[in-house]
């Protein structure tokens, strides 16, 4: 199963050159469901190829002068006490609660996936609200700590909204912020947690392969359509994870909802009618009629 590993590790990491985010949420079930590690082993290895990958993305953009580095560092630090005091935590914790709320982070990501990023629009001698960074660094990296997610798609939007950076320039800082949270939480998993080296070494390389492809393939690729059919995919994921840790039942109907929803999603894009739009609307109309 490690070949299978590898090689889908590689598509993990396509993903997540692709979109700058995301693609890290889909290591801990690849390494849990397909590799077979138990849960905290999963969460402790996804830390780590996380970790490297960010790593060797946030180089190219710093490169580009893409990294707000004080901002940052800030970021970062905060992070990394959180994801430290994490996955010290994540000890106390039973794997199948872990994955559950992985599962529940999954579903959150798959959201903000589906809803698209707002860019921030750059402000004139915009001061850095150190105090509010901080905070959302410590909660980020909890977070990561704990669950070995919560990567780009918490980092972004809150280095675009609380530090008032560009978006090119947010993604290029999560890169960092991620990196160094990433090891943090690792750290804090290693005092109690066992890693198989050899397996981690050539999952990381995979994906740090794959992302480093998914950055070449960003001008051949509409990046909002793949991101948009990776968060459904992401949902459906979810389903299984619901599935195998709380009863099958619960997977077959977050399935069977994530199947309408995206069903109705597909009807309202192609054929451009929206089921529930004409329906509230309606309702609406007649309200208004009736007054």
């Amino acid at each position: 199963m490690l070949g299978l590993t590898v090689a889908l590790a590689v598509l993990v990491g396509v993903a997540l050159g692709v979109l700058g985010g995301g693609g890290s949420i889909l290591t801990v079930p690849l390494l849990a469901y397909v590799a077979g590690m138990e849960a905290k082993q999963a969460i402790a290895t996804s830390l780590l190829i996380v970790g490297v990958t960010s790593a060797v993305g946030a180089v190219s953009h710093a490169r580009a002068g893409r990294v707000q580095w004080r901002t940052g560092l800030i970021f970062g630090v905060a992070g990394m006490a959180g994801a430290y005091a994490g996955g010290l935590f994540g000890r106390f914790i039973p794997g199948s609660v872990l994955l559950i709320g992985f599962a529940l982070m999954m579903i959150a990501t798959a959201i903000a996936m589906l809803r698209g990023r707002k860019a921030a629009a750059p402000v004139a001698g915009h001061r850095i609200p150190v105090a509010k960074v901080i905070a959302e660094g410590l909660i980020v990296g909890v977070v990561t700590g704990l669950v070995g997610a919560g990567g780009g798609f918490l980092v972004v939007p809150a280095l675009a909204l609380l530090g008032g950076l560009p978006m090119p320039v947010a993604v290029g800082t999560s890169l960092v912020v991620i990196a160094m949270k990433s090891f943090a939480g690792l750290a804090g998993y290693l005092t109690s947690v066992q890693i198989d080296w050899t397996a981690a070494g050539l999952v990381t390389a995979a994906a740090v392969f794959g992302a480093l492809l998914g950055a070449r393939l960003t001008a051949v690729v509409n990046p909002d359509s793949l991101r948009q059919a990776f968060g459904w995919f992401v949902l459906a994921m979810s389903a299984v994870i619901l599935g195998q840790e709380i009863h099958p039942a619960v997977g077959v109907a977050w399935a069977g909802m994530t199947a309408l929803a995206a069903t109705l999603y597909l009807t309202c894009r192609v054929a451009r009618f929206c089921p529930w739009r004409w329906l509230f609307g309606r309702r609406v109309r007649t309200a208004a009629a009736a007054a």
